[in-house]
């Protein structure tokens, strides 16, 4: 059994980008996410056998979807009355998700909500919570775009410093559709 999930990987630049947002962090108990660590999870996948590993790298080859532009427009935290997460929104990541949703819809239940965010930190607790959510909206989040040109199938692991994560295999995007597919030859 594997702990797997699908998402797309945040380049480095973008990386060094984010971190600079995780140093401007107001105070907390807890720990910011290491920066090969960042990602941005379009399905959580669980603990699967070989063989449904297997079905899911197959359906996941069906899906053709076009390379394209997202932006970190915002930063916050699921919920102000009890935070675990601070998170860093990402625009237009919905479609893909709809359509990894889609091909796998035999194998896992569709995502009821998905939120597209990227995990910068998790927090055990907060001296002054409503201190905390205060910086947190002082946080100036710069204009941090780039292009997405792949997901990935990958799995949790544990190293002895802490957990990890392995690609298992990679899927690229297309830069546009074949000039055939769109007059209707394929």
């Amino acid at each position: 059994m594997k702990r797997c999930f699908i998402s797309v990987d945040i380049p480095e630049n973008i990386r060094q980008e984010i971190q600079k947002i995780q140093n401007q962090l107001p105070e907390f108990n807890g720990k910011k996410t290491e920066q090969e660590n960042l990602h941005l999870t379009l399905k959580f996948l669980g603990e699967i056998s070989e063989d449904k590993l297997n079905e899911v790298k197959n359906k996941l080859k069906n899906i053709k979807f076009k390379k394209f532009e997202t932006e970190i427009n915002s930063l916050g935290v699921f919920s102000e009355n009890f935070i675990r997460i601070v998170w860093l929104h990402l625009t237009n990541c919905e479609k893909l998700q709809k359509d990894i949703d889609e091909v796998l819809n035999d194998l896992f239940p569709k995502e009821k909500r998905f939120m597209s965010h990227l995990t910068i930190a998790r927090v055990k607790n907060i001296r002054d919570k409503n201190n905390f959510l205060g910086e947190l909206k002082r946080i100036e989040i710069p204009k941090i775009r780039f292009e997405v040109g792949k997901f990935k199938l990958k799995k949790s692991v544990l190293y002895p410093e802490g957990s990890g994560y392995k690609t298992i295999e990679e899927y690229r995007l297309i830069w546009k559709y074949k000039l055939e597919s769109f007059f209707g030859f394929i």
